[in-house]
């Protein structure tokens, strides 16, 4: 979906702080790190010290998120969330319909009793994962219907729904950014199509921050690669000027992998091989107050039925 009627941002008289969720966690700590020098101060939330530590103790709020009172003490002063904090892989519907729908409800009605008017939300291709591949030379748009390809989508298509709530109903200006594979490097034939740079990563997210007109958005989060499958126009309108490209490295990827098979779930669809894996049960054990649903982005793995482990190439589970 591209942003839809212009509604000009709300001044909302207050720095240009923005607080982070899942700081501590690989695309966290990347904003963390690069948005100071697009000229925004930081605040990062999340269960575990900074990997990026601020000069203001003050921008380090060590706790949960989802926390009412440590959100509220967290969010005081800030202009913009960026939310990325969240079950980071594949678990069990019942552990991410708590991190993904209410946590993000929890995060997003902060938002709306502090006043703020903008949050970025960390989606994930893995939204409409189950989307075949468009034929060679074609890009797919981020407008296109949800085709999760598992829990972990389920819960981002969720996400990208209370977004949209929030815009429509209380003016919240939001922006989805369905993240391909962020890696400091590309590494495979897959990312030569959805990487996502550090580099980008920060320049995505400071155009979402900064866009004039956005109501409410769903974005592409890649670079400026080549061989893309997936259009960047949604992006292109809020402002983003992707500058890097996985085909720096195409030579050296394809000298040590294997050419595709375009019937290969890894290529065939938008989310690869999380087409494939069965699903864990529907209900996990309970969350406990010593371990919540809720966790930074450090971790990239999640449960499957056959107790083996999801792996997510894409950092963060996205």
């Amino acid at each position: 979906m591209t942003p839809s009627a212009q509604r000009p941002l709300r001044p909302a008289g207050r720095s240009r702080r923005v607080l982070v969720t899942g700081s501590s966690g690989a695309v966290g700590s990347a904003l963390c790190a690069g948005l100071p020098a697009a000229g925004w101060l930081v605040r990062q939330i999340d269960r575990v010290p900074p990997a990026v530590v601020p000069e203001d103790p003050r921008d380090s709020v060590v706790g949960d998120v989802f926390d009412p009172a440590t959100l509220q003490r967290a969010i005081r002063g800030c202009s913009a969330v960026v939310h990325l904090a969240a079950v980071p892989g594949e678990a069990s519907i019942e552990e991410i319909a708590a991190s993904h729908l209410v946590g993000t409800a929890v995060v997003l009605d902060a938002v709306r009793q502090a006043g703020i008017k903008r949050l970025v939300f960390a989606s994930s291709n893995h939204a409409v994962g189950f989307t075949p591949r468009t034929p060679a030379g074609a890009e797919l748009g981020s407008d296109i219907r949800p085709r999760p390809d598992t829990y972990y989508g389920v819960g981002k298509v969720a996400g990208e729904a209370l977004c949209s709530l929030y815009a429509d109903r209380f003016g919240i200006s939001t922006a989805c950014v369905r993240i391909g594979s962020f890696e400091d490097r590309p590494r495979t034939r897959r990312h030569l199509s959805t990487w996502l740079s550090p580099g980008d990563l920060v320049r995505v997210v400071d155009a979402c921050l900064r866009a004039p007109h956005l109501t409410y958005a769903v974005l592409w989060g890649i670079s400026a690669n080549t061989r893309r499958w997936w259009d960047l126009a949604a992006g292109y309108e809020l402002g983003y000027e992707p500058q890097d490209d996985a085909e720096d490295y195409a030579q050296v990827i394809r000298a040590v992998t294997r050419e595709h098979d375009p019937d290969d779930p890894e290529h065939a669809y938008v989310g690869g091989s999380f087409t494939q894996p069965e699903l864990p049960p529907p209900l996990g054990p309970a969350p406990t107050p010593q371990q919540p649903p809720t966790v930074s982005t450090v971790s990239t793995k999640g449960p499957s039925r056959t107790g083996k482990v999801l792996q997510f190439p894409d950092r963060g589970g996205r």
